[in-house]
Parts: C-alpha cells; structure tokens; sequence
C-alpha cells in the first residue's frame, strides 16, 4: 500500500485559535502558537511531520482558512516486465 504524506498551510492572519482543527487530527499534528497574529489571536501551526493530508482540519475550519496538501510516496515497482526476448529489441518507457 502506498504511503500518503500530507502538509497544510494556514492562513496565520485570519485563524482566531478555535482549535476546532486540533481537535479533529487524528495525527496530533497541530498545536497552538505562542506567537500572536496582528488581531491578537494564538493560531495554530503544526507541529508534527506526521500528517497524513485527511482534510479533517480543513472541514471544520469555520474561517475555510487552511488548505492541505497531500502526495503519495509510492514505493519502487517494476512498470513493465520483458521476457522470451528472442532477438534485439529497443524499448521506450514514457513517464
């Protein structure tokens, strides 16, 4: 199975640390700062690299502020396999 890799980015300026988006990661990823944005609020930030991209924050983010990123780190597998090659052959992988 391939392993999935998540990220986030929030939007510091307009998050009021409702922490509705902590609550909801299941990975614990993310933590309040003690940093202040320019209204005065404690936004949040992550604070582990174990995301995994579920969107969970992202849905109960009442502000709509956070975007999620998500890629998959696919493991090495064979993409074609060649066999009862009898003469020359040329062969024209496309990625």
């Amino acid at each position: 199975m391939a392993k999935v890799k998540g990220d986030i980015l929030v939007d510091i300026e307009k998050c009021k640390g409702c922490e509705l988006c902590r609550a909801a990661c299941p990975q614990k990823s993310l933590e309040l700062s003690r940093k202040i944005n320019s209204k005065g609020y404690h936004y949040i930030v992550r604070i582990e690299d174990n995301c995994t991209g579920c969107t969970n924050c992202a849905l109960v983010c009442p502000e709509g502020i956070i975007k999620v990123y998500r890629m998959t780190l696919n493991k090495k597998e064979p993409v074609a396999t060649i066999t009862n090659v009898t003469n020359d052959i040329t062969v024209t992988v496309k990625s």
